[in-house]
């Protein structure tokens, strides 16, 4: 396996640093910590080119929330500078991982995504009998650090590089705990070992895609699936033949446990098509695509508030328009037309 060196150079150059931070700027250039440091510009990229080149450079401290998207999630959002510093690091190393990924990994991939990924679950979907359908508990949570920093080793031999890569991964802030015994665990090793990453990094999730990449490459290599399509930590695998799929889960569930991961035993399900399946926000039937109630729920909660901030004033129609627009060509994905039509009616755009 080719491992990469001299990439160090690369990561730290100033236009590169440049580039990333109209990467890491995208929808947030108003914002006060982005105002501030794109005044001073070129001085806080040279402070931050030295303190890597130096390798004094730290991690701030993370800005932390709780978002229900239907399930709660602590969100970690990392200070502007570092985030600058992730996308720049990310400019350089995903290439070199892309290329070993399968291509039905579909999360946080460029020309990937949401809607690719359901395309190809409604697919196999309408053309297989059974469905094995898995979530990993606690997926971000319980990545183990010692694995993921072993799976980096495989690809990466630049010291600098991994420096950089190993303070982020360390400067990780503290995440839900999970206390989950595997093969060979003593009583304090869930505790003792480091896990878990902040869901809001981009490095957190591109690391997530390498953490299963192999994951992948034995689900299609070794159990000869020819039909699967994984989502950040949702994946599926597809067959006529439920004994095939019933022994495929017991493989996933022992392979999973070399990684420290657990799949979810009451989400984690091996069942008919023809009684629809959820995947990514909708329910795929044979004859028909319909979003899940909860989604729509969460949705219809978001466009309220958004008719009320702009009735008084919080925020002006384009943003109105552009939040509509983004919901409404998500929703084209599925047969909702009629719903389409009675959301829009419902709402009424008047200021006060």
């Amino acid at each position: 396996m080719k491992r990469y060196g001299s990439l160090y150079p690369q990561i730290i150059e100033f236009e590169n640093l440049l580039l990333s931070t109209r990467q890491a700027q995208r929808g947030k250039r108003f914002r006060d910590n982005v105002l501030d440091f794109n005044y001073h510009l070129e001085t806080e990229l040279i402070k931050l080119q030295e303190e890597l080149t130096n390798k004094t450079y730290q991690p701030g401290s993370y800005r932390t929330f709780h978002l229900t998207n239907p399930k709660s999630r602590l969100i970690s959002a990392a200070p502007y500078r570092d985030r600058v510093v992730h996308h720049a690091l990310c400019n350089i190393i995903v290439p070199i991982f892309e290329k070993t990924f399968i291509h039905d990994s579909y999360a946080n991939r460029l020309g990937f995504g949401t809607h690719r990924a359901l395309r190809k679950f409604t697919h196999f979907a309408r053309n297989s009998r059974y469905v094995l359908q898995c979530d990993i508990k606690k997926y971000f949570p319980s990545i183990d650090h010692i694995i993921l920093k072993q799976l980096l080793r495989r690809k990466i031999k630049c010291h600098d590089t991994l420096w950089l890569i190993d303070t982020i991964i360390n400067n990780s802030n503290e995440q839900e705990t999970v206390i989950d015994y595997f093969p060979g665990d003593d009583l304090l090793t869930p505790v003792t070992r480091r896990r878990g990453l902040p869901i809001g990094n981009l490095t957190s999730q591109f690391f997530a895609n390498i953490f299963l990449n192999g994951f992948d490459h034995f689900v299609k290599e070794q159990l000869k699936v020819s039909k699967y399509v994984r989502y950040v930590d949702d994946f599926a695998l597809f067959s006529d033949d439920w004994q095939f799929l019933a022994a495929a889960r017991l493989a996933i569930e022992e392979y999973l446990a070399q990684l420290r991961l657990q799949i979810h035993p009451i989400k984690s399900q091996l069942f008919e098509t023809k009684i629809g399946a959820s995947f990514l926000g909708f329910r795929i039937f044979p004859d028909r695509i319909r979003v899940r109630n909860s989604n729509l729920h969460q949705a219809r909660r978001r466009l309220k508030r958004l008719q009320t901030d702009y009735a008084q004033g919080i925020i002006d129609r384009e943003k109105v328009n552009q939040s509509i627009q983004s919901w409404f060509a998500h929703l084209e994905h599925g047969d909702t037309w009629q719903l389409r039509q009675q959301i829009f009616t419902f709402l009424a755009w008047s200021r006060e």
